[in-house]
């Protein structure tokens, strides 16, 4: 399948990319809260960021980039599909939103509260994308990737500026990966200064295993997280900026995650979503072992879930366990 990441083929982001997207989206987007859990570990709350989820900061970012428009469209079962419905809508424009069916109902019922038009197209995330990239080539609408294109990454690197800011400096930053467009963001924006690790689900393994074959590669998606980690290739961009800036890369079992997410609901009464929770997977489960005085930032990257799962029988973890610089 040939993407619009193509025409960035070996497209790299920077520290000042992130710099020029912060001032571009200043007063657009939330910035967000950050929760000292313990001594030297911090919980960057970008759940609560516009439209739940950090995807916010990206399609402003490409929306405003691109100067005017007449209408955006995206593939997204989800967040990002979100995300550039509530961006658009700020600017009076039309938003088109390709999705495939098995989409979270949720995730749907708000994209037609935000007044996107949507599109139902097959059973993949790929038939929508086919499908929305074809809508962009024939209106000359603004396609908006779901997280492979410069401006996006660039602008969800904006909350990794902020981290440092807020923290006062960082040794490391666990952020869940999916296609990579935050993990890209977050890594241009500390570069220098912090290093980042990717934590993904055993079950989307999209970094892991294409650092591991040296280029971007084809995996199989399923697991618990998957409505919003469940990209089945990392983005070429994300692969660029992990390989420059050295970042880690620690999978997590869907248990690990459901753990994760349950504990902080019980002992923080943060709600997010299983993606949303993934970061924090590593850390509770040791998958992720800190350094003695290693300075860490989990970030709990969504909300957009049914809340009714984080206390239903069928959610329920098992028992907690307490990671070091984390307290119950």
């Amino acid at each position: 399948m040939l993407t619009a990441a193509r025409a960035h083929a070996g497209a790299m982001i920077s520290t000042a990319d992130v710099e020029r997207a912060a001032a571009r989206i200043e007063g657009r987007v939330r910035r967000t809260p950050v929760l000292a859990a313990d001594e030297g570990v911090w919980f960057k709350l970008e759940q609560l960021q516009h439209t739940g989820s950090f995807k916010a900061r990206g399609a402003f970012n490409r929306i405003l980039a691109a100067g005017e428009q007449t209408g955006v469209v995206a593939a997204s079962g989800g967040n990002a599909g979100l995300a550039v419905a509530y961006a658009a809508r700020e600017f009076g424009l039309p938003a088109r939103v390709y999705v495939p069916a098995t989409a979270p109902a949720v995730k749907v019922a708000k994209l037609r509260r935000l007044g996107a038009a949507i599109e139902l197209t097959g059973e993949k995330y790929a038939d929508a994308y086919d499908a929305a990239v074809k809508h962009a080539a024939d209106t000359g609408e603004l396609f908006c990737h779901a997280y492979d294109q410069p401006d996006i990454c660039a602008g969800q690197g904006t909350l990794g500026r902020e981290l440092l800011e807020q923290t006062g400096g960082l040794d490391t930053v666990l952020v869940a990966v999916g296609g990579g467009g935050l993990l890209a963001g977050v890594a241009a924006a500390v570069e220098g200064r912090a290093r980042v690790v990717g934590v993904e689900p055993r079950t989307i393994p999209t970094l892991h295993s294409a650092l591991a074959a040296g280029e971007p590669v084809a995996v199989d998606v399923s697991g618990v997280a998957a409505d919003s980690l469940g990209a089945t290739r990392l983005g070429d961009i994300a692969f660029a900026v992990a390989t420059r800036t050295n970042a880690g890369s620690v999978l997590v079992d869907d248990a690990a995650i459901v753990d994760a997410r349950a504990t902080l609901w019980d002992r923080y009464r943060l709600a997010v979503e299983p993606g949303g929770a993934t970061a924090f997977a590593a850390l509770l489960s040791g998958a992720y072992r800190p350094a003695p005085g290693e300075r860490v930032a989990v970030l709990l990257c969504g909300a957009n879930t049914d809340p009714a799962t984080l206390t239903s029988p069928t959610a329920a973890p098992p028992p907690a366990r307490t990671p070091r610089g984390t307290r119950r």
